[in-house]
């Protein structure tokens, strides 16, 4: 795994699962991102390899995404993460423990965000997946209160051997709608020497090189621009969003996923064009399989072909 002027798909809660991540590298992303499981889910799954269980399907890979495709944890405990990413450590290119989200469920179990606060335990969590794993281990941060503060984490978090480091933009009482602050990335930049992937604000193709000259970052990771059209990787422009949901509609059908997951990531996409009330959100709302939002989507062949050949690959 290279970390060097890539273009990356964040981690999105409900939103980055398989076909949305073979969505966005067929666009152009070069590394993509997991959704953050939490270790303890993970632990209770059974590994399936070409088959299909009678549960829910809590991480599914495939050979293509291989070389690309990051596992972000979320995690409290160094033994417990290593358990867990050992389950996973021969499916995927790297490895990154979720220190940023601000949500109640993953602050509220030592996790995400809540990890900022306690530099010996990221030291320990790091130190043991770095030790134990033949795969690099990385992790995402956020903004702390004042730069200084976010610059010694950073130091500290380089010190453990990590090849690399994303940095949001937004301090854990910042909204999405608080501007991201470039200028505190740069801060970071300038003070290590391993790749640092900056994220925050990054809509338009353009916003890439905006983002990497305003802070030095190698890299850059885009969320929000990418959920609602991920066409955004592409250098030649953005596809028009009607061929990107229906493109997004073909891979969830090929790859079975999840309707929940698929209906929540399909109204992301409306709700930032268009709006629920208007009679495709409500079909899909209504929608209860896939074979619904085929209908919706004109796409009624293809789901009759591919459930003809059916093949998953499940982890």
């Amino acid at each position: 795994m290279e970390y060097e002027n890539k273009l990356v798909l964040a981690p999105m809660v409900r939103i980055g699962t398989l076909p949305f991540r073979l969505l966005a590298a067929d666009y152009g992303a070069d590394i993509t991102y997991v959704e953050e499981i939490i270790d303890h889910k993970l632990l209770k799954c059974e590994r399936m390899v070409n088959g299909r269980g009678t549960g829910n399907v809590v991480f599914r890979t495939c050979n293509e995404e291989r070389n690309r495709v990051v596992f972000q944890m979320g995690t409290s405990d160094a033994v417990r993460a290593l358990k867990a990413a050992q389950m996973v450590s021969k499916d995927v290119a790297a490895v990154d423990i979720n220190m940023g989200c601000p949500k109640s469920f993953s602050v509220s179990g030592g996790m995400g965000a809540a990890l900022l606060t306690k530099p010996d335990l990221i030291h320990d969590i790091l130190t043991t997946l770095r030790r134990n794993l033949d795969i690099p281990v990385t992790c995402k941060i956020r903004l702390l209160k004042s730069p200084q503060d976010t610059v010694e984490l950073a130091r500290r978090i380089e010190k453990t051997g990590v090849p690399a480091l994303a940095v949001h933009g937004r301090k854990v009482a910042d909204r999405p709608r608080d501007p991201a602050k470039w200028n505190e990335i740069a801060d970071v930049v300038s003070a290590l020497s391993i790749p640092v992937i900056a994220n925050g604000d990054v809509f338009e193709y353009d916003d890439f090189q905006r983002i990497k000259a305003a802070t030095g970052a190698s890299s850059v990771m885009v969320a929000r621009g990418a959920m609602w059209n991920a066409s955004i990787f592409s250098p030649k422009g953005k596809s028009h969003w009607e061929d990107v949901k229906r493109e997004y509609v073909r891979k969830s059908i090929l790859w079975d996923n999840d309707v929940k997951s698929t209906k929540h990531t399909l109204k992301e996409m409306i709700m930032h064009f268009s709006c629920l009330e208007f009679p495709e959100g409500k079909a899909v709302i209504k929608s209860e399989n896939l074979a619904d939002l085929a209908k919706v989507y004109g796409e009624e062949e293809y789901y009759r072909l591919v459930n003809e050949n059916r093949s998953s690959p499940v982890v």
